[in-house]
């Protein structure tokens, strides 16, 4: 984790004195190593340091070529560092330290903008080339480093916060109501904009190049639908993805002080503990020593998780501390969208900052988390694998799903799953509309304006995600929809500022590109079987994990975090807020959700959606 930011202007004039240094000063908690700038003429560049690698010790930014034709700043690390120096080494390239940073540079210089190919891991770069008087920026595969910009026509502006750049003079801070909509309904489409019109984000797996002639921006990498795997065998799919698995988890636990991992007590944290903690003992592990943390939720029975997170640390031989989750005040959540100028985190991420505060006492400046194990490793939906295999024809694939289904199910619930999720799936499109007719789904009425809910379906017409018409598998439609995910895209955004805030920086193996891939190329059989879902994963971590983990078939639901705040601010909810943004809302149906926001119907989403109401409440400057 560090911090990036610059201006660039391109009709020739100098940089006014303090401006970059207002943008670093904006983010200097990103920079507890030291905070430089880079500037000539009309480039200014500057970074915020926070050392998390071995190699980093060795790296200092802005970075520039010999004859500082081309320089450098960089958020993030290259996972690939030992391949990617043995490639550059035998090419001739000249290195001059260890550095992450160093292995950016020269795969640019060597490479171009096909460097990108060549590099894995987390990063958000900007490299200015003075010779073509243009400047190249590119983000990680996934999006995991956050990457804002703003462009006039003359200059470009960037930050990897977004108030670093609002903190300038000159940058309006006109309201997007676009993104409003989208927020207020629990419905995300854009994936480059922010609350602010013209200030942008660069989406994952883009890079973008910036000249006087403009901006161009293309996208460059993609999970391939049509990769497949050598395997006919279960148990091959399997022992790939342990390899895979021990793979990530080492090359995202490179550092050169202890790292920290959340073991919350469910599958997908635990298992990357268990992983660390078998590579550890085997001194295959890039990092000095780790620890385990764990939210102490005794006293909700929904949310409790210490019986497993204990099991996970008396299976391993290790403690796993237990940390009380974290309540702030809401005056907390108002002034972090106030000065961030964005959402602030909701609850049920705000209650690890304990957790990530006692990491960070005990030395670490790495954080694990378990997030994108539903998406990666998980099903997309319940007997999907049968729509799967009959569009495939694969008949004894659909047969040997059909028996493990009957030994889970029983003979009739396995047939009903047969024909509700192989059959009718890929039955003709009249025959599916004629179903429709008889489904019953309960609509809730929607609360937005009506001059706010034109704009929201406007842009969900314009900006939803358009799946591929041809794929390998059917399970990749929902595979796409996931990776091209708006409010994903946001939310680990928001969890790196969160943990930046902190002077951690967050890792999330399961959000790597090779574990995507793998997904995009395996089967749904592979993911579920009857009601055990992740069955491919619990397969590679048996022997790792407790058998009470390794078959837990719960999650912990953690809305009460929601509702320890919601269940007081009702009355100001519908006696303050709803009158002060009547431009927004349907009043009526939103004190109707205010009142039901626990019943049947609403539980589970209206928490979201009253949620995002106080934090958008809190961003534009009337109030």
């Amino acid at each position: 984790m560090s911090g990036i930011a610059g201006i660039i202007r391109f009709d020739g004039a100098p940089i006014e004195r303090g401006l970059v240094e207002k943008m670093t000063t904006a983010m200097s908690h990103r920079g507890p190593d030291g905070i430089n700038h880079w500037i000539k003429g009309s480039v200014a560049l500057g970074q915020c340091m926070l050392r998390t690698t071995p190699e980093s010790l060795e790296e200092t930014q802005p970075l520039t070529s010999e004859d500082q034709s081309l320089v450098l700043v960089m958020d993030g690390r290259v996972d690939n560092w030992e391949e990617l120096r043995k490639e550059l080494l035998g090419r001739g390239v000249v290195l001059r330290s260890r550095a992450d940073a160093e292995l950016m540079l020269r795969s640019y210089e060597l490479w171009g903008e096909d460097c990108l190919s060549h590099i894995d891991g987390d990063f958000a770069l900007v490299i200015w080339n003075a010779r073509r008087q243009e400047v190249f920026c590119a983000r990680d595969r996934v999006g995991n480093k956050p990457f804002n910009y703003y462009w006039d026509g003359k200059s470009l502006y960037f930050a990897t916060e977004l108030h670093a750049i609002l903190a300038l003079p000159g940058i309006k801070q006109v309201f997007n109501e676009g993104l409003l909509a989208e927020y207020l309904a629990n419905e995300w489409y854009s994936r480059d904009e922010t609350f602010w019109k013209g200030v942008m984000r660069l989406m994952g797996a883009h890079h973008m190049t910036v000249s006087a002639s403009g901006i161009k921006i293309q996208k460059y990498w993609q999970p391939d639908l049509w990769a497949t795997l050598p395997y006919k065998r279960d148990e091959e799919y399997v022992e790939h993805y342990r390899t895979l698995f021990a793979d990530v988890v080492r090359r995202t636990s490179r550092s050169h002080l202890p790292i920290a991992f959340e073991v919350s007590g469910g599958l997908d944290s635990s298992a990357l503990f268990a992983m660390a903690e078998h590579l550890r003992r085997r001194r295959q592990l890039p990092a000095p020593a780790i620890s385990g943390y764990t939210l102490d939720y005794h006293d909700d029975v929904n949310a409790n998780e210490l019986e497993y997170s204990r099991a996970v640390g008396q299976h391993l031989g290790v403690h796993v501390k237990e940390i009380p989750p974290t309540q702030m005040q809401l005056s907390w959540y108002q002034n972090w969208a106030k000065k961030y100028r964005e959402m602030p985190s909701s609850p049920n991420a705000v209650q690890a900052i304990g957790l990530r505060h006692a990491a960070q006492r005990d030395g670490a400046r790495v954080i694990v988390a378990g997030v994108g194990g539903d998406e990666w490793v998980g099903m997309p939906w319940t007997g999907a694998y049968y729509a799967e295999e009959l569009a495939l024809r694969q008949w004894r694939n659909v047969l040997t799903c059909l028996k493990h289904d009957v030994n889970d199910l029983g003979f009739s619930q396995a047939l009903w799953w047969l024909f509700r999720h192989g059959a009718v799936p890929v039955a003709p499109e009249t025959l599916k509309r004629l179903l429709r007719k008889f489904r019953r789904v309960k609509k809730i009425k929607s609360w937005l304006s009506s001059d706010l809910q034109r704009v929201h379906d406007e842009r969900r017409n314009r900006l939803r995600i358009h799946v591929p018409k041809h794929l390998a598998r059917r399970g990749q439609r929902i595979q796409t929809l996931i990776y091209e995910d708006a409010y994903e895209a946001s939310g680990r955004e928001f969890e790196d500022r969160l943990s930046s805030s902190l002077q951690l920086e967050l890792r999330r193996p399961f959000f790597n590109h090779a574990i995507i891939q793998f997904a995009f190329s395996t089967p749904e059989r592979l993911r579920s079987r009857g009601h055990v879902t992740k069955w491919l994963h619990r397969q590679a971590m048996n022997g790792l994990l407790p058998d009470l983990v390794l078959n837990r078939p719960t999650k912990a639901d953690f809305m009460i975090a929601f509702r320890r705040y919601l269940d007081g601010l009702r009355k100001e909810l519908a006696d303050e807020v709803v009158p002060r943004r009547a431009a927004w809302l349907n009043a009526d149906q939103a004190r109707v959700i205010i009142e039901h926001y626990q019943d049947d119907g609403y539980a589970g989403r209206a928490e979201w959606w009253l949620w995002a109401l106080l934090g958008c409440d809190a961003l534009p400057n009337d109030n």
